[in-house]
C-alpha cells in the first residue's frame, strides 16, 4: 500500500534531486528515505528515479508520480486545515510565507496585532523568494503567502491588499538639495542598483525602467536592500525602493535623499495567495484585512487599485 510518507519522500527528492538533502529535509536518515523510495517503486511497479554518477534524476513516470504526489499531499493538508478550522477562526498553526522585500518591513508591526486579535494562533514564518514560496504553497508546505502580485499559477488564488509605490533613492549631495521629485530621465543617468536575480522586486523595477527607457539591460545585483541603500549613500548608484522599506532602511543611513515620482507612480501590488482548494479562504481574508487596515497605512499606500 502506498503511504503518505513515501509520497512526501518522493516529493522532496523530486524537488532537491539529492538523496541526502531530501533525507535532511524529511528528518530521516538517507538509507531510510532510499528504502521507502524503493518500496514505492516496487508497489507501483515503476522505475521512478534514475541513479547516475553525476547525480539523480526522475524518469518521465517518476515526474508524473511526483506531480500527483504534490496534489495528494496538498489535499491532505487541506483536509487537516478543514478539521482545524472547526475549532475557530485563525487558531492553531498557520504557515505563512513572505518575500524578503516585504517580511521585515510589514510583519513586525503586524504580528502584535495578529496575536492580540487571534490569541490561539501559532504563526510559523518562512521567508524566501516568490518562486520557492509558490512551489511550497502548492505542495502544502505553506498555508498562505504574502507576495507581490501577480502570481501565475492555476492552483493559486490571490487577494490584492494594497499598492506599494517605488521611491527613487539617490545620494544626498549639495547639487541635489533643491530636488523635490523624481523624473523618469533620472533612471538613465546613473548606475541602477537592484536586488540579485530571483527577487521579484528586481523584475518589477526593471520592468518599469524598460518601459521608460528600452535600452536598460544590466544592473548591479545585491542580496539585501540594506546593502543597496549603503551603496547609494556612498555614491555607487541609485535605486528604486519600495515605500514600505524606506522608514527602516533610510533611517540607518544619513546619506540618502528620497524622491517621489509624479503620478502615475511606479508601484508594486502587495497581496496574499493560497491554494484554491484550501478551506481557509475566509481566515486568509481576515488576515488580509488586518494587514491592509491595521498595518499598511503606516508603511505603504493602502489605496484601491486604479
Amino acid at each position: 500500500m502506498v503511504s503518505l510518507r513515501q509520497l512526501r519522500y518522493l516529493e522532496a527528492l523530486a524537488r532537491t534531486r539529492h538523496f541526502g538533502q531530501a533525507a535532511k529535509e524529511c528528518a530521516v536518515s538517507q538509507p531510510a528515505l532510499s528504502m521507502q523510495i524503493k518500496e514505492l517503486e516496487d508497489e507501483l511497479r515503476l522505475n521512478l528515479v534514475e541513479r547516475r554518477k553525476s547525480g539523480i534524476g526522475l524518469t518521465d513516470k517518476g515526474k508524473e508520480v511526483a506531480s500527483r504526489a504534490r496534489t495528494i499531499l496538498a489535499s491532505v493538508q487541506d483536509l487537516v486545515d478543514y478539521a482545524k478550522g472547526q475549532e475557530g477562526v485563525l487558531t492553531g498553526i498557520l504557515k505563512l510565507g513572505a518575500i524578503p522585500s516585504i517580511a521585515p518591513y510589514l510583519l513586525p508591526a503586524a504580528l502584535p496585532a495578529l496575536q492580540q486579535r487571534f490569541p490561539g494562533l501559532s504563526l510559523q514564518l518562512r521567508e524566501t523568494v516568490t518562486e520557492t514560496l509558490v512551489r511550497e504553497l502548492v505542495c502544502g508546505d505553506l498555508d498562505v503567502i504574502l507576495v507581490a502580485l501577480p502570481i501565475d499559477d492555476p492552483d493559486v488564488e490571490t487577494h490584492f491588499l494594497f499598492d506599494d509605490p517605488f521611491i527613487l533613492a539617490i545620494q544626498a549631495t549639495p547639487d541635489n538639495a533643491d530636488l523635490d521629485s523624481a523624473t523618469q530621465d533620472m533612471l538613465a543617468g546613473d548606475r541602477l542598483l537592484l536586488l540579485e536575480e530571483g527577487h521579484c522586486l528586481r523584475d518589477q523595477a526593471l520592468s518599469y525602467c524598460q518601459l521608460m527607457k528600452p535600452d536598460v539591460r544590466e544592473s548591479f545585483g545585491a542580496s539585501s536592500l540594506a546593502t543597496i541603500v549603503q551603496m547609494v549613500a556612498n555614491g555607487y548608484g541609485i535605486t528604486l525602493l519600495p515605500e514600505m522599506a524606506t522608514s527602516i532602511e533610510v533611517h540607518r543611513s544619513d546619506g540618502i535623499r528620497l524622491l517621489r515620482f509624479s503620478p502615475p507612480e511606479p508601484k508594486r501590488e502587495i497581496g496574499l495567495a493560497w491554494r484554491k482548494s484550501s478551506p481557509r479562504k475566509s481566515e486568509f481574508m481576515q488576515l488580509g484585512a488586518l494587514l491592509r487596515h491595521g498595518v499598511a497605512p503606516k508603511t505603504a499606500s493602502a489605496r484601491p487599485r486604479r
